[in-house]
């Protein structure tokens, strides 16, 4: 077992199992996770891929006279938007974040309602949406009684560990 194990500078224990690590990355090739985590007392090994990922893309519909026209190929920005997407975060309210890497939807089944919209009042722990993650279905809820200000993400979009997923009315 020795020959497994090689020494590492930043091992504060002097050997990494790299045979442990070569069977979590063979774990992460056989199948659909993008990370896994082993702690072992002090040491903690990750192993992660990353994944690219295409970001949905939502058309306007247009008006029914102009769907033949084209599109203009540089159109700018509305005035009032602000093109760093933290400002918009910052000035619209308070974030509800993924706690997990999933997916994320807005109702219980695709014939079900959303869970909620903007403009909605919620209560404290109801629940805003669902992240799925490894076929578990994880209820985020509501953290404080509160009004919807803007859902941030799309339904079975896939979503980040912390990222904003809600915003609260601040």
């Amino acid at each position: 077992m020795a020959d497994d194990k090689k020494t590492l500078k930043n091992d504060p224990a002097g050997e990494i199992d790299t045979a442990l690590v070569r069977s979590l990355a063979d774990i992460l090739n056989d199948t659909d996770l993008t990370e896994i985590e082993v702690e072992r007392g002090d040491l903690k090994i990750r192993v992660a891929r990353e994944v690219t990922v295409a970001a949905p893309v939502h058309y306007a519909p247009a008006p029914v006279a102009q769907a033949a026209a084209p599109a203009p190929a540089s159109a700018p920005a509305p005035a009032s938007m602000p093109s760093d997407p933290a400002t918009i975060v910052a000035k619209a309210g308070e974030e509800v974040k993924s706690p997990m890497v999933g997916t994320a939807y807005l109702r219980a089944s695709p014939e079900a309602e959303v869970f909620v919209q903007p403009g909605d009042k919620v209560k404290k722990g109801q629940t805003l949406l669902i992240v799925e993650a490894m076929k578990t279905m994880n209820p985020i809820q509501s953290p404080r009684d509160g009004v919807i200000v803007e859902v941030l993400v799309g339904d079975a979009q896939p979503v980040e560990f912390g990222e904003p997923l809600v915003l609260l009315e601040a």
